[in-house]
């Protein structure tokens, strides 16, 4: 209990007429227990440290227990998830869940309510165990099965299935259980809270689920069209949080091309999701319909212009990025209860904060994705560019989705070249390719989110720019990119670069770009035979027209000696040795090298010979045989005399795995 500004923890020996045997003492008990906890963190600690749990839970599961005493325990138990994480994570590990589950079969409508509404409490926390629910469709139906019963049911029901992130499995689960016709009957409720949570449901399951959407699209009930009463309630009549949920809705019907109808798209659903992106509105609506506007025109041109002129987005949504939190203070005072509300304000201020720059990022990324007008547009909004850089640098693993969201914005605006050139600043996107680079090193955990966020396009199109450093930071960060990828990865960089770009970057005036570039080649073509080969069975014509360029230039020794270190990662495949020994041309070079004054040439020259005439590989002997006869093998013996001891050691080992 609260009084003032002082917890007071009643005694646990209050308690002992939990374990009476007398009925009339346990609900006294249990009732006071009930009414002592609320907004008490202590006593909900103490329930956990004193072993009263097992006690409650046994009550629950005692056949015999009256259902009003049942319902009190479940209550009890929903004011003790709502406590600190360890009284939650003892919730958890009591195996509490599973028997509210088994509760949703009494016969008492109270007592079901509460166990519903009890769950779904629990799983309003942090990573709920979501598929004790979907693992068992028989829970599933259940569920579905008490939505009808009571509008309270339906409350709970709904927001019990829209919890956790819903896989297309479980959505399709939920579909073929009959959610497509009681929500729709849910819909029709005069109840405000009902239509919300049925909504949110709906949104949940039609989300990147084309089958789902159809489903719904022609679902009706009694007479009502499920489509009709979603778009109704886009309508102002109906509160701001009505109005999205039925847009997110009518969005993923869009994006599933389900639903053509293009001029409720365009004149309810995209001035709605604007009109929820303003000021005046809760911060977390304006978070949600700004990430929705972006998904619904990230791939139509009409939308983004549309979206473009819409009652001032571009300046609405720019606020974003200005947004702070009003400071809070802690005062010696505060009770713990009161400390700890503070400390969840702070952390939902700091989530908001967060969020707003996500949706930011997001939505300019899809509103300049097509049009040039527009990234015009975006590039001179303050604090855009500054604010995209800023998250790039910013390493705070809780900010990792932030930076992602960043990097799609930045991809989207700077497919203007012109506008690279002229209005976007040079400082600022090398700033931000520069942070690129660094994530896209092999140890980063976010590379695979950033290939998902076209991390691969973007580089690829700065390798196409004026400025020198742009053009290097482009190739570096694919270099970093493509070190120790998979295969799809490689693939993914060579067909987006191009061979065509790759010759033009091997003749940059800047002998770090052409240094990169080759790294790059050597990255592509290393570390598994199976990479080796399907690149080179592909582009292996280009690679070695790319090689003889660079072995013939006029270039340094370090650069060439990075060619031959690529032509000996050919060399290492299989089936990619033949592009070599079948190239009399490049086989006179290779002896050539072997020849250099520069030590490192004909260390590199040697490792390619070495991977040519690799004993225990398909075909060696045959490799060698040609080999010998154009006098390699001559050469090799020669080099025995060198002085430098890395050279002398590849070239013993070259030797060794002669078989003749």
């Amino acid at each position: 209990m609260v009084c003032g500004t002082m917890e007071v923890v009643v005694p646990t020996a209050r308690w002992d007429s939990l374990y009476d045997t007398r009925p009339e003492k346990v609900e006294v008990a249990v009732t006071c227990l009930k009414n002592s906890i609320i907004g008490n963190l202590k006593q909900k600690e103490l329930i956990i440290e004193q072993g009263l749990l097992a006690r409650l839970i046994s009550l629950l599961v005692d056949h015999d227990v009256h259902p009003r005493i049942k319902t009190s325990v479940v209550h009890i138990i929903s004011s003790i998830s709502k406590g600190s994480d360890t009284t939650r994570r003892s919730l958890l590990d009591s195996g509490v869940v599973k028997i509210l589950l088994n509760g949703l079969n009494f016969s008492d409508l109270k007592l079901t309510e509460a166990c519903l509404q009890s769950l779904v409490s629990i799983f309003n926390m942090k990573n709920p165990p979501v598929e004790v629910i979907y693992s068992d469709p028989i829970v599933v139906s259940q569920i579905l099965s008490l939505m009808p019963q009571s509008t309270n049911c339906g409350i709970a029901a709904c927001r019990l299935l829209s919890a956790g992130t819903m896989s297309t499995e479980q959505q399709n689960i939920l579909v073929s259980g009959g959610a497509p016709n009681i929500l729709c009957s849910l819909l029709s409720s005069p109840v405000t809270e009902a239509q919300l949570s049925a909504l949110h449901c709906l949104a949940k399951i039609v989300y990147q689920n084309e089958n789902a959407a159809q489903k719904y699209l022609i679902t009706s009930d009694h007479g009502k069209q499920l489509l009709s009463l979603v778009v109704q309630y886009t309508r102002r009549e109906y509160i701001e949080e009505i109005q999205l949920e039925s847009s997110r809705i009518l969005t993923y019907m869009y994006r599933s091309k389900v639903l053509e109808k293009e001029d409720v798209v365009v004149y309810r659903v995209l001035p709605c999701l604007v009109r929820l992106c303003k000021k005046e509105e809760k911060v977390e609506n304006r978070i949600v319909a700004a990430e929705t506007l972006a998904y619904l025109i990230q791939v139509n041109v009409e939308l983004q212009q549309i979206a473009a002129i819409s009652n001032h987005l571009i300046p609405t949504v720019a606020s974003f990025l200005k947004w702070a939190p009003e400071p809070k203070q802690r005062s010696g005072g505060m009770t713990k209860l009161q400390l700890t509300q503070l400390n969840q304000k702070i952390e939902e201020d700091a989530n908001n904060l967060k969020n707003l720059r996500k949706a930011a990022f997001n939505l300019f990324g899809s509103l300049s994705a097509d049009d040039e007008d527009i990234r015009k547009r975006l590039i001179d909004t303050e604090p855009l560019v500054d604010t995209v850089v800023g998250a790039l640098q910013d390493n705070d693993e809780d900010w990792k989705e932030v930076k992602m969201a960043a990097i799609r914005c930045l991809h989207s605006l700077s497919r203007s070249v012109q506008l690279l050139r002229t209005t976007f600043q040079v400082e600022s996107v090398l700033v931000a390719s520069s942070t690129l680079c660094n994530l896209l090193l092999d140890f980063s955990p976010s590379k695979e989110k950033l290939l998902d966020s076209g991390a691969v396009e973007l580089l690829c199109e700065l390798t196409h720019q004026q400025d020198p450093s742009l053009r290097l930071n482009g190739v570096w960060g694919l270099m970093n990119l493509s070190f120790n990828s998979e295969q799809r990865i490689k693939s993914h960089i060579m067909t987006t670069l191009g061979t065509d770009q790759v010759f033009r970057l091997l003749s940059d005036p800047g002998i770090q770009v052409v240094m990169k570039t080759l790294g790059l080649l050597r990255n592509l073509l290393s570390n598994d035979k199976q990479h080796i080969d399907h690149i080179s069975s592909l582009y292996g014509k280009q690679l070695m027209h790319a090689v003889v360029f660079i072995l013939e230039s006029e270039n340094s020794p370090e650069v060439k000696e990075q060619a031959l270190c690529l032509l000996a990662n050919i060399a290492d495949g299989d089936t990619s040795k033949k592009l070599i020994v079948d190239n009399e041309d490049m086989l006179k070079k290779l002896k050539s090298y072997m020849l250099h004054n520069n030590t490192n040439l004909q260390t590199a020259a040697v490792v390619c010979i070495q991977n040519l005439v690799w004993r225990e590989e398909d075909g060696s002997c045959e490799r060698q045989a040609k080999l010998k006869d154009i006098g390699v093998f001559n050469i090799l013996k020669q080099l025995l005399a060198t002085e430098d001891t890395d050279l002398f050691e590849k070239v013993k080992t070259a030797l060794q795995q002669a078989s003749m």
